[in-house]
């Protein structure tokens, strides 16, 4: 199964194409999106949209997974993440995708075995799991992550090990 995953930001959006063949995970490819600040909130959704509609086309995944609203940080930065994740689920949505949502705290639990880990913490072990020669950038990182936490909540032999709510 092959997934994209996202870590929505209007300026810097993570993303990942994560596969798992039933016993190994690979990272086909991340990054993260960066769309300079000169730019209005509206042209940056547009280019994010358009930028994950184009990896859903180059890397056919099977379904999207994608971070869900970290309700401690300011209701503006809420607000921005939302219509991040809104431009994330509309390239979904174009593509005939389902998408699936997690809790950050749950991720890191799933990845570091540590809900409150940090951004270092959640890169080393996603370069560990995945067997990265380098460490990915902390927004990609965290997409690897939620790839990770997808996958790993989509074993039908382990079954759920986290909540994933489809959206």
């Amino acid at each position: 199964m092959r997934v994209l995953a996202v870590d929505p930001a209007v300026r810097n959006t993570g993303y990942a194409i994560v596969e798992f063949d039933g016993r190994n995970f690979k990272a086909l490819d991340y990054g993260v999106l960066s769309i300079p600040a000169k730019h209005k909130q509206s042209r940056a959704l547009a280019a994010v949209r358009m930028a994950l509609y184009n990896q859903i086309k180059k890397w056919e995944p099977d379904e999207v997974a994608v971070e869900g609203i970290i309700f401690v940080q300011s209701v503006k930065t809420a607000i921005s993440m939302g219509a991040a994740r809104a431009a994330t689920m509309i390239a979904a949505a174009d593509s005939g995708l389902r998408v699936y949502e997690y809790a950050p705290k749950k991720v890191k639990q799933a990845v570091v075995g540590n809900g409150n880990a940090d951004k270092k913490q959640v890169a080393f072990m996603v370069r560990a799991l995945l067997g990265l020669s380098e460490t990915p950038p902390h927004d990609a990182a965290d997409a690897l992550a939620i790839g990770l936490a997808h996958h790993y909540n989509s074993d039908p032999i382990k079954g759920s090990i986290i909540e994933r709510r489809e959206v």
